[in-house]
């Protein structure tokens, strides 16, 4: 194949591939489909490049009719086309060609394009792994270890994740390194999880990067430190990982590896609460409400633990009752105070216990009723509570 310089006239690489193509030669249409599709020594043309795969592939060219599958699925060319594409991934495959066996796998374990089947996926996989493809050898490790179309089995799947990550497929490399971290398949080894993690945080992937951050948090086979764990955690939030982000705003609130900065920490948090991360959201509207590195504002505070409750998270939970008890950020309603406070109280919160207990002594947004004073009191002295104690002990 030429090269990316070519070295000759772009008419004559043209003219020396198209004389061969239209007599018929199917590795000559695949080679002027590649040029079209990637620019090369000819005029980029996507529906050019479709043409000429589609001649090769139909004369039972492997490669063309993996690419054309590939062309179908994701609307290169031609009009997207979910079964065709599957067809077409078949026949490549049934030639052994491993990136279509692969591909192949993808639309069954989707259902895109065709029924969907974990064991038939399975399948595909295993003959595209055994033929060393890496991404065939992780996907097969991830269906061992969910249990896919195969019995549940960590150990094969450290086993193939290896056989990947060997290869050096970044993903593979991380998840591997996760398996030795929590010992998961193979014997627990800090040393080995970190080694694999620094492979395939080396080739930027985000979750080995996080990985490598917590390692050097807790020194855990490395010397701890809070400088490394940020710098690593940082790649990762870099990168857009929520949970990276939400640990950036960790470390910038409390100045640990990084200088301090509330306005650092509201950054980071933000981007990660915005993102779905939980505790994100929390830190978030914990800021809003005091202040802290953000201009003081309860009506933001209350939408952060708003969206935090509305995940179940029973401090949040608590915090919206409170806020609708005294009408900050939000309109005053006892009923919505005793309703949020009931939420926290059903997962045994024991603030929330007791705050709704005194909701019930006074009757503020529920019927009032000395036997279920009592009962949330008790449950929250039973924990601890010294409010709920002192009120339990007067109540005797």
């Amino acid at each position: 194949m030429y090269g990316h310089g070519c070295g000759v006239e772009q008419s004559d690489v043209e003219a020396a591939f198209k004389k061969a193509a239209e007599q018929g030669n199917s590795v000559a249409q695949y080679c002027l489909a590649v040029l079209y599709r990637e620019g090369r020594c000819v005029a980029k043309s996507d529906k050019t490049s479709a043409r000429w795969c589609i001649k090769a592939a139909e004369q039972g060219h492997a490669e063309a009719q993996h690419n054309l599958g590939v062309y179908l699925e994701e609307g290169f060319g031609v009009t997207q086309n979910y079964e065709e594409a599957a067809r077409w991934y078949r026949k490549a495959a049934a030639q052994g060609d491993v990136k279509a066996q692969y591909s192949l796998g993808n639309m069954l374990l989707n259902g895109r394009g065709v029924t969907r089947s974990f064991s038939a996926a399975v399948r595909c996989y295993e003959m595209s792994a055994k033929q060393d493809f890496a991404p065939a050898q992780f996907n097969l490790g991830n269906m061992f270890e969910k249990g896919r179309g195969v019995t549940e089995s960590d150990k094969e799947a450290a086993r193939w994740y290896r056989k990947s990550a060997d290869q050096g497929l970044a993903q593979a490399q991380g998840l591997l390194g996760h398996f030795f971290e929590e010992g998961r398949g193979v014997p627990q080894s800090d040393v080995e999880a970190v080694k694999w993690y620094k492979k395939s945080a080396d080739q930027g992937y985000a979750e080995a990067q996080l990985r490598m951050g917590f390692m050097y948090e807790a020194g855990r086979s490395v010397a701890q430190s809070d400088v490394e764990a940020v710098l690593w955690i940082r790649k990762a939030a870099d990168q857009g990982s929520p949970l990276a982000q939400c640990n950036m705003g960790l470390f910038s609130l409390s100045g640990r590896g990084i200088g301090q900065s509330d306005v650092e920490a509201a950054r980071w948090f933000r981007m990660a609460a915005d993102q779905g991360n939980l505790l994100a959201q929390v830190r978030l509207g914990r800021l809003y409400y005091s202040g802290r590195g953000v201009l003081q504002n309860c009506a933001e505070s209350f939408q952060w633990f708003k969206k935090a409750a509305e995940q179940g998270h029973t401090e949040s939970q608590h915090m919206l009752g409170a806020m609708y008890l005294n009408s900050q950020g939000v309109m005053q309603s006892n009923a919505e105070a005793a309703h949020w406070y009931q939420k926290a109280a059903a997962q045994g919160y024991s603030p929330a216990l007791f705050d709704l207990g005194t909701l019930y002594d006074e009757g503020r947004g529920v019927v009032q009723s000395a036997d279920e004073v009592v009962k949330c009191w008790q449950k929250a002295a039973d924990q601890g509570h010294p409010e709920a104690q002192y009120n339990i002990g007067h109540c005797a």
